[in-house]
């Protein structure tokens, strides 16, 4: 005699053969998620981006000297509203234990994700969020960096245009915290170190990457008589060095490699030792240091992670008075003088 099954009854283990299916999906997925394989994470482009590249770099070192570490490289591009999804895609592939990236943005975002995902650990380098048991943050001090480019700004300015209205201007990308607490205030301190007369003109571009406003509004800056501005406008920099070359104006370059888009045009570096500090971050992680997690460092020029590039055919270019009050500058900066520190942001 045959003997059916009911429809309620198939409806039932169907369901339960799914449930083991996704149970083991699951099971598959933690399972990948190797501590020691990496995830470079860059929030745009790395190519012609110094501090993606030096995150690169660094992580790269600490991966090959790991035995059984393993790395992979994504690039999110420049759509900031995708990050989000992009990230998530990433911890959700299973295949990475730890994601190593690097912007002001990028704490909030992990932070939306660490309840899903309890045993994927982070480390981002120039944010900061402290108390986040998954995550490590490290914040440079760049109140420090904003000093050393408006002081050598101001050193330029005033041997130029000795009897004009001191003037410094900065072509932005958009406003962020990183940028109004601690660059802009630092940058006008570094003016008003050499000048308490100067003032300090701010153009917004709107966005990271693009360079022809950015030419334009620093072709207005220089054409009001500034005779240096700071970019923070990712790609967009590139226009504002343009803009100098054409008036022959002059630059200062944050997080390095400025030099290299005009040996002239560009004056000086301020840098941060990023490479240095995702190698040692990473390294530790590898090494099984759980002791990070949770932790927002900030690091300075005291400790060697802020600092300046001499090494540029236009700081060479300068005289010799100039440079010397710079490097007299950097020393007291070095040593605690002024004393930009603090212990939470």
């Amino acid at each position: 005699m045959k003997r059916f099954l009911s429809r309620e009854f198939k409806l039932a283990l169907a369901a339960s053969f799914a449930a083991a299916a996704l149970l083991g999906s699951c099971a598959k997925a933690a399972k990948a998620a190797d501590p020691l394989s990496v995830a470079v994470f860059v929030p745009g482009v790395a190519s012609g981006n110094p501090i993606y590249e030096m995150l690169v770099a660094g992580a790269e070192k600490a991966v090959a000297e790991t035995p059984g570490a393993s790395i992979k490289v994504i690039e999110a591009g420049h759509d900031q509203s995708a990050w989000l999804d992009s990230l998530r895609d990433t911890v959700a592939s299973g295949e990475f234990g730890l994601i190593v990236s690097s912007n002001p943005s990028l704490p909030e975002l992990c932070a939306k994700l660490t309840g899903d995902y309890p045993a994927i650990r982070f480390i981002v380098a120039d944010a900061y969020l402290p108390g986040n048991p998954a995550i490590h943050t490290v914040l440079y001090n760049q109140k420090e960096q904003g000093y050393i480019v408006g002081y050598l700004a101001a050193l330029v300015t005033k041997a130029r245009s000795p009897g004009a209205p001191p003037a410094a201007g900065m072509v932005v990308a958009q406003r962020y915290p990183t940028l109004d607490r601690l660059i802009i205030p630092g940058f006008e301190a570094g003016l008003r170190a050499v000048d308490p007369g100067f003032s300090l003109q701010l153009r917004e571009v709107g966005n990271w990457y693009d360079s022809a406003k950015a030419a334009e509004l620093a072709g207005s800056l220089y054409g009001s008589g500034v005779e240096v501005i700071l970019p923070i406008a990712g790609g967009g920099g590139q226009g504002v060095v343009a803009a100098a070359k054409e008036r022959g104006k002059s630059v200062v370059w944050f997080d390095g490699a400025g030099y290299s888009l005009d040996p002239v045009a560009v004056v000086g570096c301020a840098t941060v030792a990023q490479d240095r500090l995702v190698y040692e971050r990473l390294k530790a992680a590898l090494g099984g240091d759980g002791s990070i997690y949770g932790r927002a460092d900030i690091v300075s020029a005291r400790d060697g992670y802020v600092g300046f590039d001499a090494e540029g055919a236009g700081y060479a270019a300068l005289p010799a008075d100039i440079r010397a009050g710079l490097e007299a500058a950097l020393a007291g900066l070095a040593s605690g003088s002024p004393d930009f520190s603090f212990d939470t942001f």
